[in-house]
């Protein structure tokens, strides 16, 4: 007696749904090697759960702020279990947000400035307006 394979039972589609991306985007990250594609059954290409993990993580290293050429080597390394890699390029990451937080600090405190002298009424061109021209 054949069974059938209850790991491989989405497709593309339902897919795309249980990872929150469009069908397209499936594709791209295919072409881009960050997700196999599967061989095709009847003329339709079938996924399983780990699909649908691959595909939350790329998702999640995507909000964490990791292109998907690092992506593509944390998904290498994970495989190869190259942990102090993986280390690695996390503290990196750590690294470029820590300085993308102090950017936007010093980008809110000015504003927070602008907006302060802009209140106080006096006469003249508001003071953030002033400064965008500049």
């Amino acid at each position: 007696m054949v069974q059938s394979q209850p790991s491989l039972s989405l497709t593309v589609s339902r897919l795309a749904a249980a990872g929150g991306v469009g069908v397209e985007t499936i594709r791209f990250y295919q072409r881009r090697g960050l997700l196999d594609t599967p061989p095709s059954g009847a003329g339709i290409r079938r996924y399983g759960p780990t699909e649908v993990r691959r595909l939350r993580f790329i998702r999640q290293a995507q909000a964490a702020g990791f292109t998907l050429d690092q992506i593509g080597e944390l998904i290498a390394l994970d495989a190869s279990e190259d942990r102090p890699r993986a280390r690695e390029l996390a503290a990196a990451r750590v690294k470029a947000l820590d300085e993308k937080i102090a950017e936007l600090r010093r980008a809110r405190d000015a504003l927070q400035h602008l907006a302060r002298e802009c209140s106080r009424g006096r006469a003249g061109p508001c003071p953030i307006l002033s400064s965008f021209d500049t």
